[in-house]
């Protein structure tokens, strides 16, 4: 049986969790909202990963697996009408599950010793963000970093685009891209700025060796790419090369093929402690 069951949108837990859609109750309570089975998962998997639950009857029986899961955990379960639910859910069709997780960003200092590191800098649309974030989980990154000049990543579009994958890795939020990038070249980081206006390309610097060790590549904004002090702190600007008439590629696919082409080229044979492929 659900902890409670609320069927009004007037209840106070109900406008405690909707008043999470704010950025400025976000970060005033340090708890964000992760919608959808994918997300619920992913976020009940990780110790401490979601503080309480709310499913309607229809989205409990489907998902009997991840309430049961709940119940385990501790976790209170609200059950809640179709009509609550929608207004908790920020989808034009919401999945029938809604959880509130406590923040789950780390300090600078966590992205240490890391070997394939994704910078967000000046990115600010919410979609493109998560987008990015799964892209460098499943390359096998070791922490994404959200500078201040970046989306919130506990957006709930972010959360949605990012598929689970907010809480696979590290993510640091809101440290300067200027003390990011300094700390990560401290540590022994090539630093690549992707930008379409490189002067290197990414295939020539995979080829001299250039992604082989530690790297961190920051990624700009989605119309005007990156300002030019932040380009000059990194150790040069290297772009996707376009062999077919495409005028750019957008921000995520170009991501992607930085991540890979990197997480490829550590993982060669011979190339420093990177395993083999």
């Amino acid at each position: 049986m659900a902890s409670h069951e609320y069927t009004s949108v007037r209840s106070p837990r109900i406008k405690g969790a909707r008043r999470l859609a704010k950025r400025a109750f976000r970060q005033r309570e340090r708890r964000f909202l992760a919608e959808g089975p994918q997300a619920v998962r992913e976020a009940l998997a990780r110790p401490g990963g979601v503080a309480e639950l709310f499913a309607t009857a229809e989205a409990a029986r489907r998902h009997d697996d991840l309430v049961t899961a709940a119940y385990a955990a501790e976790v209170p379960v609200h059950r809640v009408s179709a009509e609550v639910m929608a207004e908790l859910a920020q989808t034009v069709t919401p999945q029938g599950l809604v959880a509130v997780c406590p923040f789950v960003d780390v300090p600078l200092e966590r992205v240490r010793g890391a070997r394939l590191v994704a910078v967000l800098s000046h990115v600010r649309d919410p979609g493109n963000a998560g987008t990015v974030l799964r892209t460098a989980d499943a390359a096998g990154a070791d922490a994404v970093v959200f500078t201040d000049a970046s989306v919130d990543p506990y957006n709930g579009k972010c959360v949605r685009a990012s598929a689970g994958s907010l809480f696979h890795l590290p993510v640091v939020v809101g440290a300067p891209a200027a003390e990011a990038v300094a700390l990560l070249r401290e540590d022994g980081a090539a630093v690549w700025a992707a930008d379409g206006e490189g002067g290197a390309d990414l295939h020539t610097t995979a080829d001299a060796g250039g992604l082989s060790g530690p790297v961190a590549w920051v990624f700009g904004n989605e119309a005007w790419g990156l300002p030019a002090q932040t380009v000059a702190l990194t150790d040069g600007a290297v772009s996707v090369p376009i062999y077919g008439g495409a005028e750019s590629l957008n921000l995520a696919t170009a991501a992607a093929v930085c991540l890979y082409t990197t997480a490829r080229e550590q993982r060669r044979p011979g190339r420093g402690d990177a395993q083999s492929a």
